[in-house]
């Protein structure tokens, strides 16, 4: 953990959602707050182990509890396009802890190719997991978060621009809509609840950034940086008007907080990555599609 002891949030005791918890960012993320106390729902599909896909919800909830620090776990199998999952993962919050504090939108479909190649069930996938679904445990959630007077959404996803779209069209409208979703929860809730995103400035290492041939080690980031930065976020008081409303890139973001050392953070270490905006200007946007999507278009999903 490299966050500076003094800014690490008092979360112990609170409870936190995290969607796609059950590996990569997600996971760092449930560990990382699992360190500090903070009680963690681990919302994810993957159940049962997958020769390709290592993790599970239990594996996650177990090492949680093996943390010694307090902090319980709560496995649940949620599908973040069902309602009834939705509702469901919310009910047995609620009732195992009697409120929900935090919510992490981490839940996310990926599918980077130019508009004439983007089949529309592929279309719907992306929109139903990335905005539909954030809005569906959003709403959700929010009422509990007003009854207890405080809360945190946090959404992963990036800022709104208007360039750089090029062969992410589709992608970046569901993407998007997830930032909106947490500026209407910042604009909604002034005062109660912080709504902010968060997105890597260069690619972080995860089964997407391996199976989607994202750039070779040397161009990735360790997943602590965006657990870091999400401590960094919820160190904040909600309430505080400059808590709110963000739309933060992870190194401007710790950058902020005093941490302008980011090589421990380096997947090998020594070699600083570059920027995705510079990765994209060195290798063109033809490296930016997916070599392997046609693998992926039947429907999977894979976490970013």
């Amino acid at each position: 953990m490299s966050v500076n002891q003094a800014l690490l949030p008092n979360v112990a005791g609170r409870v936190a959602i995290i969607t796609g918890a059950s590996r990569g960012i997600g996971r760092e993320c449930a560990i990382a707050l699992g360190k500090l106390g903070c009680h963690i729902v681990i919302a994810a599909k993957s159940d049962t182990p997958q020769p390709t896909l290592p993790g599970t919800i239990y594996t996650v909830a177990e090492e949680i509890k093996k943390l010694g620090t307090g902090a319980d776990a709560l496995p649940l199998k949620v599908d973040v396009r069902s309602e009834a999952d939705v509702q469901r993962c919310i009910d047995a919050t609620v009732e195992k802890f009697g409120r929900i504090d935090i919510l992490i939108n981490n839940a996310s479909a990926l599918w980077w190719m130019d508009i004439p190649e983007t089949p529309m069930n592929r279309y719907n996938l992306i929109n139903e997991v990335n905005a539909r679904g954030t809005f569906m445990m959003t709403k959700a959630c929010v009422p509990h978060m007003r009854k207890n007077g405080w809360g945190h959404v946090i959404n992963m996803s990036p800022p709104i621009v208007t360039e750089g779209i090029a062969g992410k069209t589709a992608y970046l409208i569901s993407k998007f809509g997830m930032t909106l979703v947490a500026l209407g929860v910042a604009e909604e809730n002034r005062g109660v609840i912080a709504g902010n995103t968060l997105w890597p400035k260069t690619v972080v290492h995860s089964l997407a950034s391996e199976n989607f041939e994202m750039g070779t080690p040397e161009m990735w980031r360790k997943a602590s940086v965006i657990s870091d930065s999400v401590l960094a976020i919820v160190s904040q008081d909600p309430k505080l008007p400059e808590s709110t409303r963000n739309m933060w890139i992870d190194e401007d973001l710790l950058n902020s907080v005093g941490i302008t050392d980011m090589s421990p953070y380096q997947y090998v270490p020594g070699v600083e990555p570059p920027s995705m905006a510079d990765l994209q200007k060195l290798t063109g946007d033809d490296a930016f599609k997916r070599s392997k999507a046609t693998k992926y278009a039947k429907g999977t999903s894979s976490k970013l």
